[in-house]
């Protein structure tokens, strides 16, 4: 027995979803092919689909047919106002057949004159991907078949719309963290430096960062932070850390005052924001520095002749972390000696204690040349076995008082 128009009608829709071929395009064509299937299909006069950002609360127009000016505008509706708002909220489809003001929130739909309005949640799993959308200019009914077969397309579409999202973030935060970590280390005189910086294997780029930068007076800046997370996020945020802490070091020659006013920042404009961050300043003579640490692990200073150990510098909180006045140390720095900086990444390991990797580490930190040091410490500690997390390293030697 020949299939029924509705079977017929249906298949269109699947093969469209399931094409293969539509692999090879760009999400934006991916998206518009659909679209304008399901519109012959279901026999609408518009399909919109748009996407949740869950940092705004609201949805945004990515791809539209017969009404692409919903995406040339920008449209943008909170989640929980209007018709998508709804279909947002509630993660159920919404069917309205009053298009006006009172219901909706985007002026377009009621201005082209659409009269009946049907959309279902994209869904990926529990996470809310979007709404897509379809308009009718007539006053129709839209079946129960029709809601299951919009239901799949959003399906379709919102692991089409993830795949990409994330594929883009993981290229912009990797792009950006390559813009920031420096791409060769400063000539500085009295100063050699080595350092690596290798991505772990969880998913998401790390906001591991490390820096170095001249101050005045012929003093040097050091700098070592982890930002907790991974992500595009993390390295944004590690990028804002990174533009704040340059800024607040011209202003004082206090690592504490400076991580201090760092720490203030985030918790008044970034609350929730987590990281760990290690300053030197150097002096000019390069016989000295003042430290302070926000909840970073301690560098290794070795010394000529002698045997490496931890700076004896107290821990304070995180920054974004409230607690007693920040402190500074200044430790002493012999001529040849070598410093240390690193983040968690080079000692912590999911099956043993963390105190395994740092006495490690001070056994291999020797006064050398920083290139020699930066190999012993990258082959003791990291070896043939992918690292889990990032791993950023930095060694200063320094070479005259």
């Amino acid at each position: 027995m020949p299939e029924t128009p509705k079977a017929d009608d249906r298949l269109q829709v699947l093969e469209a979803i399931t094409d293969t071929a539509l692999g090879h395009l760009g999400q934006d064509k991916v998206m518009a092919t659909i679209l304008a299937r399901v519109r012959e299909v279901l026999g609408v006069d518009t399909a919109t689909v748009l996407r949740h950002d869950p940092s705004a609360q609201q949805l945004q127009a990515i791809a539209a047919s017969g009404i692409e000016e919903e995406v040339y505008q920008d449209v943008r509706v909170p989640v929980g106002a209007g018709f998508a708002g709804r279909v947002a909220a509630h993660r159920r489809p919404v069917i309205i057949d009053h298009v006006d003001e009172t219901t909706v929130v985007n002026p377009l739909l009621w201005e082209r004159g659409l009269r009946t309005l049907l959309g279902v949640p994209m869904l990926a799993g529990d996470e809310l991907i979007g709404v897509l959308h379809v308009g009718s200019l007539t006053t129709r009914e839209f079946s129960e078949t029709d809601i299951e077969l919009l239901r799949l397309v959003a399906a379709r579409l919102a692991l089409a719309a993830q795949i990409e999202l994330s594929s883009t973030d993981r290229a912009a935060a990797a792009a950006l963290q390559r813009s920031l970590v420096p791409a060769g280390l400063p000539a500085v005189p009295g100063m050699r430096f080595s350092a690596r910086y290798v991505p772990g294997t969880e998913p998401g780029v790390g906001g591991d960062w490390y820096d170095l930068f001249p101050l005045p007076g012929d003093r040097l800046g050091i700098v070592m932070g982890d930002v907790a997370g991974h992500g595009l996020n993390a390295a944004v945020i590690m990028g804002r850390l990174r533009s704040v802490l340059r800024a607040y070091a011209l202003e004082s020659d206090d690592p504490a005052e400076v991580l201090s006013k760092l720490d203030r920042k985030v918790r008044h404009f970034e609350p929730g924001t987590l990281a760990t961050v290690v300053y030197g300043l150097v002096t000019a003579s390069r016989d000295s520095m003042a430290i302070s640490l926000a909840g970073h692990l301690p560098p290794v200073l070795a010394a000529p002749g002698g045997p490496s150990a931890f700076v004896p510098a107290p821990v304070d909180p995180p920054i974004g972390v409230a607690g007693p006045g920040r402190r500074r140390t200044t430790v002493d720095l012999p001529s040849g000696g070598v410093l240390a900086f690193y983040t968690d990444g080079l000692v912590e390991r999911r099956n043993q204690l963390i105190d395994v990797g740092l006495q490690r580490l001070a056994e291999v930190v020797t006064a050398d040349q920083p290139s020699v040091v930066c190999a012993r410490v990258m082959a003791a500690l990291v070896g043939n076995t992918p690292a889990q997390d990032d791993i950023a390293l930095l060694v200063a030697r320094c070479e005259q008082n």
